[in-house]
């Protein structure tokens, strides 16, 4: 690999020396940073394909060290970890060789057993990772408040990109928690009526009879407690979007009032008799598959495809589970900031839990579930005791595998050990975890199945 990035934390300059001496010569940079305290702020500026950590460090404040290691392996899984250790840190190494992300050699080593070690450790990095301590990293994750960098995110962000470039009804799709409201926002904020409101209506809170209203405005004395005109949905979203959340709810005569503004773009509000014009953007929303409310004729066909004219599904957080850290780093973040605290990560066996975890309430459930961790946390790391008790019971739970009747043993172990890696992100050391193997036997596994890649 060119241009490798190598970060050595130690109180001298021995290993430092030994490692410019063996890539003397070669586009590599090499850094060196006096403690682990800061090995990590270097890791909030920069992303380092090896960190080498002599046992001196990480003797110094031993407890303080460990957590920052176990914060630096659990947010830059694309960084490999060596640890160097004379025989007096032995208890310090074996302390920072439980956090299951390191390799390790024995004080004094040679250049060519060094070179072979990083090597290793080169071979080793996952081909897709990302350091979550970066300050800036955000910007690279995350579009107007949402959160991802897996495929299934990435191609809805384009496709918000390509609505907010027309006028054209939009209809999300998506299970509860999922973000449909941001989507529809989004698409507001980057349009050409950005300067216009956006006027957000949940048609599923509100009681059949108030819906018109709600959507279409009354004039006084409409009905009992009109004590006076309102305007609504359509009226004061002038020249903006009327986002409608959950519109499979409202019932069929709301659906012809509905229709009949999205055909004519006018309507009156309850009560009136004068046509109001209206230009406005129409972005709905349900939680519920629509086309099969039509086929029980529980929805309008008409007012169906007059909404699904540009559709968007918004994927469940369990069929994108790369991008669970992401989430839980962003709202981590957020939290620490509006309760003025500094918990780090979280704990190995908090990450196991959250991502076996299936997260029916999506990215809600996860931002209330940080929010209540970081109002609880004392501690550096997030750890379990700090998780609701149905993610603890459930953590037995996992991403299912198609495993078959008539699969052989080899063809179950590949299977199962493929998806623990894309589940991990590659990260060698999270999926010997989760799959309750050492990394080492990880590793022979690998290499049985060809994935050593």
């Amino acid at each position: 690999m060119s241009n490798l990035k190598i970060l050595v934390v130690e109180a001298s300059k021995l290993v430092l020396d030994q490692v410019r001496r063996i890539y003397s010569g070669q586009p590599t940079g090499i850094f060196l940073a006096k403690s682990l305290g800061h090995a990590f702020e270097q890791f909030e500026e920069m992303t380092f394909d090896i960190l080498i950590i002599s046992g001196s460090a990480l003797r110094r404040n031993i407890d303080h060290s460990i957590d920052l290691l176990e914060t630096i392996s659990n947010n830059c899984s694309i960084t490999q970890i060596i640890i160097l250790a004379e025989k007096k840190d032995l208890t310090a190494a074996s302390s920072a060789l439980r956090t299951g992300s390191c390799q390790y050699s024995r004080l004094p080593i040679d250049d060519k057993e060094l070179k072979m070690l990083i090597d290793a450790a080169e071979h080793n990095r996952p081909e897709f990772g990302m350091n979550l301590l970066l300050k800036d990293d955000l910007k690279k994750i995350s579009f107007h408040d949402m959160v991802g960098a897996s495929g299934l995110m990435k191609e809805v962000f384009r496709q918000i990109r390509q609505a907010a470039m027309s006028d054209i009804p939009v209809l999300i799709s998506g299970e509860t928690g999922t973000g449909k409201d941001l989507v529809a926002n989004a698409i507001h904020q980057i349009s050409a009526r950005q300067e216009h409101p956006f006027i957000p209506i949940h048609l599923g809170s509100l009681p059949s009879e108030l819906v018109s209203s709600e959507l279409f405005g009354h004039e006084k004395g409409a009905f009992t407690g009109a004590w006076k005109r309102h305007k609504g949905s359509f009226e004061k979203a002038k020249k903006g979007t009327v986002f409608l959340d959950e519109v499979g709810t409202i019932d069929q005569k709301n659906q012809v009032a509905l229709l009949r503004v999205l055909e004519t773009q006018s309507f009156n509000r309850i009560g009136g008799t004068v046509n109001i014009k209206t230009n406005v953007r129409v972005v709905a929303a349900t939680n519920e598959n629509l086309a099969v409310a039509v086929a029980k004729k529980k929805f309008r066909e008409d007012l169906f495809y007059r909404l699904d004219v540009f559709s968007i599904t918004i994927p469940p957080v369990r069929k994108r589970p790369g991008d669970i850290s992401l989430l839980v780093d962003y709202y981590l973040r957020r939290f620490n900031d509006a309760y003025q605290k500094n918990i780090m990560g979280l704990s190995p066996q908090c990450i196991s839990i959250m991502e076996a975890y299936e997260w029916p309430g999506n990215v809600r459930e996860i931002k209330n579930i940080i929010h209540r961790a970081v109002v609880l946390c004392d501690e550096k790391v997030l750890l379990p005791k700090h998780l609701p008790k149905r993610l603890l019971e459930g953590s037995g739970n996992s991403h299912p595998v198609d495993i078959r009747v008539g699969d052989s043993i080899e063809e179950a172990e590949y299977k199962l050990i493929v998806e623990t890696l894309n589940v991990a992100m590659n990260n060698k050391s999270r999926a010997a975890k989760m799959l309750g193997i050492s990394r080492r036997a990880l590793y022979n596994k690998l290499e049985k199945h060809n994935l050593m890649l």
